[in-house]
């Protein structure tokens, strides 16, 4: 069974409870800088990892760079980007990000690109928050908010990895899918069908853990 409100939805054993947790974000960044305020994050997809698109990170500050943003910094390898736009439109600055990565570097990863306050409400809207290892959360970025058929498939997808003996769940929330794996990320069911399925109905969608998100919400707030 699926349910889903306001664009909430909760997957457990193909079941949905309504129910939302919160969590106070708290530290700050390392250092400070005397410049304004990242406006997004842009999230690659598959860089530097299992054997996907090779992209030096310094490589990819210069093309960012050279659209136009500023303040454009990059945290650990796998393709995240924290910068302050030249324009509001999340889906265009993402494709027009595709188009010159994939000109100046020869690869052409998707990008997802959030607005500083989309990610706040990430960070905020945690539905794990009593998770104390956030290795053990990941968010899934989607491009769009999923649709009724994406929303079955999802409920589906947490039955049959229970029926395999999942514990895991999965929270879906807007453009983003929490998920939870306490038993080990690695090793989970749920997210190996979530994550590694062409036909799954996140097949589009970018992962990052818990660390990295609160890290990326950290360096927008310098």
């Amino acid at each position: 069974m699926l349910a889903a409100g306001a664009g909430y939805a909760r997957f457990r054993a193909g079941q949905a409870v309504a129910r939302r947790h919160r969590t106070q974000v708290t530290g700050s960044p390392a250092v400070g800088q005397d410049v304004s305020m990242p406006t997004h994050v842009a999230l690659l997809r598959a860089v530097n990892v299992g054997g996907g698109g090779k992209i030096v990170m310094a490589d990819l500050r210069r093309v960012i760079s050279a659209l136009g943003h500023s303040e454009v910094t990059t945290y650990i390898q796998t393709g995240n980007v924290v910068f302050t736009a030249t324009r509001a439109d999340t889906l265009a600055l993402a494709s027009e990000m595709e188009a010159a990565i994939a000109a100046a570097l020869n690869v052409r990863p998707s990008v997802i690109v959030l607005a500083k306050a989309e990610l706040a409400a990430v960070v905020s809207g945690i539905p794990y928050a009593d998770e104390p290892n956030p290795k053990l959360v990941h968010c899934v970025f989607l491009p769009a908010e999923p649709d009724q058929d994406a929303r079955r498939q999802l409920g589906e997808t947490a039955a049959l990895a229970a029926e395999r003996g999942g514990t895991d769940e999965a929270t879906l929330l807007g453009k983003t899918l929490y998920l939870h794996t306490p038993g080990g990320f690695g090793t989970s069911e749920l997210a190996r069908l979530l994550l590694t399925k062409r036909n799954s109905p996140v097949a589009g969608g970018t992962a990052r853990n818990w660390a990295t998100v609160i890290k990326l919400h950290a360096l927008c707030e310098v």
